[in-house]
């Protein structure tokens, strides 16, 4: 199988970005600054949900081609375990169909996917439970005994059987940023802090290697509660603790760079609740990440659609587009990564890259008030 070279790239990036605001007539502030020089749209493509079947393997497809053709989007964010792994090769076809034609070139798309969950093959014909067998535990990738609550896995050699199955289906030959899947939601209350700050730090020596391989060109920890939780909960991670153990194993230029949570108007914890610290200072979690220049993407912008159906409509946009403009403005974000595929969806949904972002005052007031009359 012939893999796509390169990874996204200052250049490539920029050139987007320099084409779709001459050409679409989009406000530059739709584009963000992200680590490495990159710039990247404040809109991403998420991929999550969806039935594991050949109509929603074309939808997803459709959907990434219409994305990143409108020039309103260069971001899309996967999963193995999304749709059993048809999501990620849903999202390679698109990529593979848009550089062969000459329509975007691979360092102008910045893809993240996340491992970390059992995986199994929704292609394959086999059950979960036989695929696990066959593929992971009977080769010697994965011990039984490695995996927690029955669905999640993080030691070295279970991670880079899963990297490699991922650079296939994506059709890519380096990952511009993968994600240890929910690690310290799934782990750290189950196995205690000692032992998961000691797997954390195989998995990112891991993923340094990978990096050194050109495998991949970034990580990042994609979490639920862990990053915005009281500190006192037992799934709860310091962001300064993850960024100790990636130098105690990469070293000062080390690969964590991006940090995915919830945040939206009915779940604004991210930027109100300090839970974080910098120096024994309290932080919310997007003030800490400013500070450690860190990435952040934010998931379930519209809660699932519950926030298209039910949130506030605003300043002339529709429910949907309201819910994306709050999530996409908050400061420190680079993108709110939401799942779409009717293409009615995709298409108001991308409108939202025309209006500028809210301003700090603004999305301040928003976020003090906005959110209380938008509980799903």
């Amino acid at each position: 199988m012939t893999l796509l070279e390169g990874a996204a790239s200052p250049e490539g990036t920029r050139r987007f970005r320099d084409r779709a605001v001459a050409t679409r007539s989009l406000p530059s502030a739709h584009f963000r600054d992200a680590p490495g020089g990159l710039a990247l749209t404040s809109l991403g493509l998420g991929t999550y949900i969806g039935r594991v079947d050949r109509p929603t393997d074309l939808a997803v497809e459709e959907a990434v081609r219409v994305s990143i053709e409108s020039g309103r989007l260069n971001v899309v964010d996967t999963a193995i375990n999304y749709r059993y792994q048809r999501a990620e090769r849903s999202v390679g076809r698109a990529l593979a169909g848009l550089v062969a034609s000459g329509k975007v070139a691979r360092d102008e798309v910045f893809v993240a996917t996340k491992v970390g969950y059992l995986a199994p093959d929704g292609e394959s014909g086999r059950s979960p439970e036989e695929w696990v067998e066959a593929e992971l535990v009977r080769p010697g990738l994965l011990d039984p005994a490695e995996i927690v609550d029955g669905s999640h896995a993080m030691s070295p050699p279970y991670l880079r059987d899963q990297v490699e199955r991922s650079r296939r289906n994506l059709g890519l030959e380096t990952l511009d940023l993968l994600y240890l899947h929910n690690a310290p939601d799934a782990q750290r209350a189950v196995v205690g802090a000692s032992e998961f700050r000691s797997r954390l730090g195989d998995a990112f020596r891991l993923l340094e290697e990978l990096r050194d391989d050109g495998a991949l060109r970034a990580y990042g920890l994609a979490t639920w509660e862990a990053l915005r939780s009281p500190a006192a909960a037992p799934e709860h991670l310091e962001i300064e603790e993850a960024l100790e153990v990636a130098r105690e194993v990469g070293g000062a230029d080390h690969g964590l760079r991006y940090l995915q949570f919830p945040f939206n108007l009915a779940m604004p914890e991210a930027a109100v609740r300090a839970c974080q610290s910098v120096n024994g200072e309290p932080k919310t979690v997007f003030a800490c990440a400013r500070h450690y220049q860190l990435g952040c993407f934010t998931s379930v912008p519209l809660v699932q659609g519950q926030l298209a159906q039910r949130g506030p409509a605003l300043d002339g946009l529709t429910r949907s587009q309201t819910a994306l403009q709050f999530a996409r403005s908050a400061p420190g974000t680079i993108a709110a990564l939401v799942g779409q595929k009717q293409p009615a969806h995709l298409a108001e949904n991308l409108k939202v890259a025309e209006v500028p972002p809210l301003s700090e005052a603004a999305f301040a007031e928003r976020l003090a008030h906005g959110h209380r009359s938008a509980t799903p």
